[in-house]
């Protein structure tokens, strides 16, 4: 196998005191920078899987999550822009590898950061076993 196995992050900004317009606006700003970094392999909205009866097709995004593809060699670069962006703000992440995935809740920088242990844990798990 020649290309290393991309990390899928999806993230929200989680913080009460943001409006839904407002954490919009942060995710945008937030998605042009995660395009424009190196470490990031791909960057987007998340899209609702299970959006409400009668909303229109195409506009079924989640306000304020957004989703980052990123190598293994880069997760740590990635988490840090991350955490200096976001700073002591509160964020869920869903880490997800392949099949397997986990739900991580920071409220500060070095919590962001220990999620780069949880990632390396879930690709050993992965690359590990039934070997």
């Amino acid at each position: 196998m020649t290309g290393e196995p991309t990390i899928q992050f999806t993230f929200a900004i989680d913080d009460p005191e943001l409006d839904d317009e407002r954490r919009q606006k942060v995710a945008n700003k937030l998605l042009r920078e995660l395009r424009d970094l190196d470490e990031v392999e791909k960057a987007d909205r998340a899209e609702d899987l299970n959006p409400e009866a009668g909303s229109k097709p195409g506009f079924a995004t989640l306000i304020g999550v957004l989703t980052a593809e990123v190598s293994m060699k880069n997760v740590k670069g990635f988490l840090s822009f991350l955490g200096d962006r976001l700073q002591d703000k509160p964020i869920k992440i869903n880490v997800k590898l392949g099949d397997k995935e986990v739900n991580i809740e920071a409220k500060s920088r070095q919590e962001l950061l220990e999620s780069e242990r949880v990632a390396k844990e879930l690709l050993a798990a992965m690359g590990g076993g039934n070997g």
